[in-house]
């Protein structure tokens, strides 16, 4: 143990407040807590009541996307259905003018094929027709010869030789105006016919023509067909108010009705023998009979 002196601790008391001080400053600092903590609730009250219009806003906000969404959903499907139908009638429509533009194409085809061969027949008939009045010609030049010839033989006068001259020319002349009134008709089968007979008379200058072969018939109801050039004819029934008729065609050992047709138009029919038609022209239609003509192709070929 050390023999130093151990150092003396002096205490001295806290100085004391003056009792009237203190009591202010209490109050003041208890204040202020009062304060503060009110300010706190009030912070706490208007913190809460913000949170509260924060969430009713965010449920609105979301109600309203919620809505925006399922309108948006609606209206893109409307928009998606909209275009698939404008699509579908554009595709529609497309197809549809296809078809008109092959069906247009298609008829003006037809219809050129059927004018190349109206005009290849018309050209014939003409080639034909031709060739007839040719053969006329040759025929008044051969008369002529041989009414010359006949002259110098029996010292016949120049009268009689002129009496010849104009029965000759008379019979061409008249032959001719006979062919001039003939008309081409189409048929049933929507087929040109050739020049249509409505009288003898004109039948023989059909047959003058020679464009054809012409077999006349006079076809009463019978219960069997009736032979007719190389086809068969049965007559159905006849209206000759109206003049009319019904007859059945057995050709090719085929029966094809030709009904309520009226006289002087081609009912036509064709065969495995020719490749133009067959032509019925009926001139009179009487009670349970009919008056006509069957005019065929002079070529044919044989089945």
């Amino acid at each position: 143990m050390s023999d130093q002196p151990q150092p003396t601790t002096q205490y001295y008391p806290p100085p004391q407040p003056a009792s009237g001080g203190s009591n202010v400053k209490i109050a003041i600092l208890f204040g202020a807590v009062v304060a503060l903590l009110a300010a706190n609730v009030y912070l706490f009250l208007q913190l809460d009541t913000v949170r509260q219009d924060m969430g009713k806003m965010r449920e609105g906000l979301q109600t309203e996307i919620a809505t925006l969404r399922e309108a948006s959903s609606v209206t893109a499907q409307t928009q998606r259905r909209a275009a698939e139908t404008l699509r579908d009638e554009l595709e529609t429509a497309r197809r549809q003018a296809a078809m008109a533009v092959g069906q247009a194409k298609t008829d003006a085809d037809a219809k050129v094929t059927e004018l190349n061969k109206r005009l290849a027949e018309e050209t014939k008939r003409g080639a034909q027709l031709a060739a007839t009045q040719q053969a006329l010609k040759s025929e008044v030049t051969d008369v002529r010869k041989e009414a010359s010839e006949t002259k110098e033989k029996l010292g016949a006068t120049a009268t009689e030789v002129g009496t010849v001259k104009s029965e000759v020319a008379s019979t061409k002349s008249e032959l001719e105006k006979t062919i001039a009134t003939l008309k081409s008709v189409q048929g049933d089968l929507g087929v040109t016919s050739g020049l249509v007979a409505t009288n003898g008379k004109e039948l023989s200058a059909l047959r003058a023509l020679g464009e054809r072969n012409y077999f006349e018939f006079n076809l009463g109801k019978t219960k069997a067909p009736q032979k007719v050039g190389d086809v068969a004819l049965l007559l159905k029934r006849t209206d000759q108010k109206k003049n009319k008729y019904t007859v059945e065609v057995y050709a090719d050992d085929k029966r094809t009705e030709k009904k309520d047709k009226n006289i002087n138009e081609p009912v036509q029919f064709y065969t495995s023998k020719a490749k133009i038609p067959y032509e019925i022209v009926v001139n009179e239609v009487r009670k349970d009979t009919i008056v006509g003509y069957l005019a065929t192709p002079k070529v044919t070929s044989a089945r």
